[in-house]
């Protein structure tokens, strides 16, 4: 079973880039994207065999989610039920039998880190979230993380130390949740592979350059180690400042 996840930065942008024909050469049964950026109506995509499932900033042309599938889900549920996170758009749950599939755009803590508070606040509950739902079963949650873990998550961690997605804070964050029963599929699979980003900055060629950062993200419970078949990152794949990665679990079709 194949799991991608990707940033678009703006999906109207993508779709006149070649997002179709990126989105069938995945060849996946779930596409999580993140910043679509729209609201409803203001996009038609026909991508026959895939159900959508759409979460939407109250904010136009920000933020934004969504999640196509082959599989219909035993129920959907968007955001995460607590007003003051629920405004822009940044969570969606699919239930199926076995297991939760939930799509995060995860609130950047911006310049200066002038929004960090608000993302302490929204890591604490995002996380208790997760633990909820994985009481009843697995979860896979999967999207922009907004957060390099480790130094060698990015290329200059040094320069980088306290800048938005670079932290203390932020990365202790995400620590908290890999020790609250969660594992990062990618590093659990390839340690120490370096130089795998998955965001690189529009500026000073970084992407030519590979000069980026790991911040999209497949994190899983504990307990489906033993399902990962692989876990990987799409930098070929253009269109956006990010691209997308990937999970593969085994799991029948």
């Amino acid at each position: 079973m194949r799991f991608i996840s990707w940033n678009v930065n703006g999906l109207r942008a993508v779709v006149k880039k070649g997002f179709e024909d990126i989105f069938w050469s995945l060849d996946a049964d779930f596409v999580c994207l993140q910043e679509t950026k729209l609201q409803e109506g203001q996009i038609n995509l026909d991508l026959p065999g895939y159900e959508s499932y759409w979460c939407y900033a109250e904010k136009k042309g920000y933020s934004g989610t969504a999640i196509f599938t082959r599989r219909t889900p035993l129920s959907v549920s968007y955001n995460l039920g607590i007003p003051e996170h629920d405004s822009e758009g940044r969570v969606i749950t699919l239930e199926y039998e076995d297991f939760y599939l939930v799509c995060v755009y995860t609130p950047n803590s911006q310049d200066g880190l002038r929004r960090l508070d608000y993302r302490m606040s929204w890591e604490d509950d995002f996380r208790d979230y997760l633990c909820e739902l994985d009481k009843s079963k697995p979860v896979i949650v999967c999207g922009d993380m907004n957060v390099a873990h480790e130094e060698i998550d990015l290329k200059n961690p040094a320069t980088n130390h306290f800048n938005p997605g670079f932290s203390d804070e932020e990365r202790e964050k995400f620590t908290e949740l890999l020790n609250a029963g969660f594992i990062d599929t990618f590093r659990s699979l390839y340690p120490d592979r370096t130089d795998a980003y998955s965001w690189w900055s529009y500026r000073a060629a970084a992407r030519q350059r590979n000069v980026g950062w790991r911040i999209d993200y497949f994190v899983v419970s504990e307990r489906l180690r033993g399902n990962i078949k692989d876990a990987y990152i799409l930098p070929e794949v253009m269109g956006s400042d990010h691209c997308p990665v990937g999970l593969d679990m085994l799991w029948g079709r």
